[in-house]
C-alpha cells in the first residue's frame, strides 16, 4: 500500500463549521493512501475511453472523482461478486472495504485547501425511502469515511423532490440545479456526490488582450472563437514522437493546474485519445519544465450530462444493475424488505466555464438504487412431506416425511 502524508489543514471550506469562529485551525498530518488516487485515476481514463466508443468527436467533460466517490458510497452496501465487480472495475483490487473507505476520507480531507485563490468542496448525502430497513453500519460508514448527509424521506411527496435538487443546487454554488427529474416508483435510495471548483489563475488573462481566432473543427471547418493570450513562465512539455506538444496553468498558489495536450496540426485528436491511459499521464506529467510561452487558448463553457449506466456495465459492473443478481445484503435487510437492491441508474452532470479569470467547474453524480421482488424462497432446512406423482395418469408412487435426513 502506498501512502504520502500531507501537511493539510481541515478547519477549511465546508469543515470550518466545526470550529469556533475564534480559534484556528490545527494542521494535521493526512496519510494519502497513493493506491486509492491511482485507481481513480485508471477508473477516470477507462470511463472516458468508454464514453468516446460512443461520442467520438463530440465535448465530453466528466468528474471521475464524483463518480468514483458515489460508487464507493454505494459499494460500502455491496457484497458477494457484485462487491467485487465494483471494486474491479473501480480499480481497488487488492484493497479491503476499510482501506477503501479510509483512503477516500483521508483524499477528500486533502483536497480541501487553504489557498484563498481556490475554492473546492466535495459534498456527500444519502436520501432514503421511509420505511426501507436500512442497515445502520452501511450508513454510518458512509457518514464516518464520505461525510455523508443522511435523509430520510417520503418519496411520493412532490417536495422530495424539490429537496433533493435544493441540496444539488447549493452544493454546486448554482452550477448544477437539479440532478433528477422524477423519483420512480421503485427507487428506494439516492446517493448523491457533489463537487465545486473555482480557481483563479495564478496570472490572469488580460480580456484586453482577448481576439476572435480561427478554431478549426474535426470537420475541417472553421469557427471564430474568442482566444486569450497572454506571454508567461509555464510548465510546457513536448513530445515530437507522439506528435503534441502541453502547456500546465497553474491556479493561486500552484497547487491546482490545467493541463491541456494539443496534438499537431497534421495529427489527430482521435489518434491521440486512443493512446491516452494512466501510465502515459503519470510518465508525461512528469516531464513537464518550466520555460517562458506564448499562450493562446479559447474562452468555452461545456455542460455535460450522462447515464453512465452502459459504459459502467462495459467495464465489468454489470451485476450491480442486475435486478435479480445484484448484491446489496449489506446495504439494508432484504428479508424484512422482501425485495432485492439493485443499481438502476447512474446519472453524471458536469459544467465547466472557462474564461480570463480563471475556471469554475462542478459536477454531480446520483446513484439510484432500486427495489425488485425478491423471488419465492423455498429452503426445505425443516420437517417435511413428500410425494410422487405420475401427472398423466393422476396416480401417486411415493410418499413420505423426512424429519431426519
Amino acid at each position: 500500500m502506498g501512502l504520502v502524508s500531507l501537511l493539510i489543514y481541515t478547519g477549511c471550506n465546508n469543515l470550518s463549521a466545526l470550529l469556533p469562529d475564534d480559534e484556528p485551525s490545527e494542521p494535521e498530518i493526512v496519510s494519502i493512501n497513493t493506491d486509492v488516487v491511482s485507481a481513480n485515476t485508471r477508473f477516470g481514463f477507462d470511463l472516458f475511453n468508454e464514453l468516446r466508443q460512443t461520442e467520438e468527436n463530440k465535448n465530453i467533460f466528466i468528474s471521475p472523482l464524483s463518480i468514483s466517490i458515489a460508487l464507493a458510497m454505494a459499494l460500502n452496501g455491496a457484497a458477494g461478486e457484485t462487491e467485487q465487480a465494483m471494486t474491479d472495475t473501480m480499480q481497488l483490487q487488492g484493497l479491503d472495504a476499510e482501506s477503501i473507505n479510509v483512503g477516500y476520507a483521508a483524499l477528500r480531507g486533502a483536497l480541501q485547501t487553504s489557498d484563498p485563490k481556490v475554492t473546492l468542496t466535495i459534498a456527500n448525502s444519502l436520501w432514503a425511502r421511509q420505511g426501507v430497513p436500512f442497515k445502520q453500519d452501511f450508513l454510518q460508514r458512509n457518514t464516518e469515511y464520505f461525510g455523508a448527509e443522511i435523509a430520510t424521506l417520503d418519496f411520493m411527496d412532490p417536495n422530495t423532490l424539490i429537496t433533493i435538487n435544493q441540496w444539488v443546487d447549493t452544493n454546486t454554488n448554482g452550477k448544477i440545479p437539479k440532478i433528477l427529474d422524477e423519483i420512480n416508483s421503485d427507487l428506494v435510495l439516492f446517493l448523491i456526490n457533489a463537487i465545486y471548483f473555482k480557481g483563479t489563475w495564478q496570472t490572469e488573462f488580460d480580456p484586453a488582450h482577448t481576439r476572435d481566432g480561427t478554431f478549426h473543427l474535426t470537420t475541417g471547418d472553421e469557427k471564430q472563437v474568442p482566444m486569450m493570450t497572454r506571454t508567461g513562465d509555464y510548465r510546457y512539455y513536448e513530445n515530437y514522437e507522439e506528435m503534441f506538444k502541453a502547456i500546465s496553468l497553474p491556479y493561486g498558489g500552484g497547487r491546482m493546474r490545467m493541463y491541456i495536450f494539443l496534438p499537431y496540426p497534421d495529427a489527430d485528436l482521435n489518434t491521440f485519445l486512443n493512446g491516452l491511459n494512466s501510465e502515459r499521464w503519470k510518465n508525461w506529467i512528469a516531464q513537464f519544465n518550466e520555460q517562458e510561452i506564448f499562450v493562446s487558448i479559447p474562452k468555452f463553457k461545456l455542460e455535460y450530462e450522462k447515464m453512465l449506466n452502459n459504459p459502467l456495465q462495459s467495464l465489468g459492473m454489470e451485476i450491480a444493475f442486475a435486478a435479480g443478481l445484484a448484491d446489496f445484503s449489506r446495504m439494508a435487510d432484504l428479508d424484512r424488505l422482501g425485495k432485492n437492491l439493485y443499481i438502476g441508474e447512474v446519472l453524471h452532470k458536469a459544467v465547466i466555464e472557462v474564461n480570463e479569470e480563471g475556471s469554475e467547474a462542478a459536477a454531480v453524480t446520483s446513484i439510484g438504487i432500486r427495489a425488485t421482488s425478491l423471488p419465492p424462497q423455498f429452503i426445505a432446512n425443516r420437517p417435511f412431506f413428500f410425494a410422487i406423482r405420475d401427472n398423466e395418469t393422476e396416480t401417486v408412487l411415493f410418499m413420505g416425511t423426512v424429519v431426519d435426513p
